[in-house]
């Protein structure tokens, strides 16, 4: 890799931005660790519009070369012990064309030091036991599991 990947946040009113972030998330959802069917166009600019209403949601891009590589889809969320806001990353993704060169890193430590100039108090996100790529980069970034250990559990509606 030559070049430094650049970041920016996306508008969920760029007609570019909301083409970037169809196409990553679809990528996302399509791969193995998605295992998700691809959104529609109309979902996609549905999911613009439901962002775009919470203050506390954000998309942040990683560019490399300006040609869009990878995004990770964000929440602050409130940490009711520390009574201090903290990071939660629902979605982070590379493309598959760009993994191997330590862009991974290179997202989460953007993310890092946003939670660091916000004062967040820690950064959350939920990882599949099967996804060793991803655990060897959380786990080389100074993530690790909770202890006592805990689950994620969902109840889908």
């Amino acid at each position: 890799m030559t070049a430094e990947p650049t970041f920016e946040f996306c508008d969920f009113k760029n007609s570019v931005h909301l083409e970037a972030m169809g196409f990553l998330l679809n990528h996302y959802m399509e791969d193995p660790m998605g295992d998700h069917p691809p959104l529609k166009p109309e979902e996609i600019a549905l999911l613009a519009e439901k962002m775009a209403e919470r203050s506390h949601a954000f998309v942040l891009f990683m560019l490399l070369d300006g040609k869009y590589v990878g995004m990770s889809t964000c929440f602050e969320l409130l940490s009711t012990f520390k009574i201090k806001p903290y990071l939660y990353i629902h979605d982070f993704i590379v493309h598959e064309n760009f993994r191997g060169q330590r862009l991974g890193r290179k997202l989460m430590e953007k993310l890092v030091e946003i939670s660091l100039e916000r004062d967040y108090c820690k950064i959350t996100l939920e990882v599949r036991e099967d996804n060793e790529a991803a655990l060897a980069l959380y786990r080389n970034m100074g993530f690790e599991e909770c202890d006592p250990k805990m689950y994620f559990w969902t109840k889908i509606l």
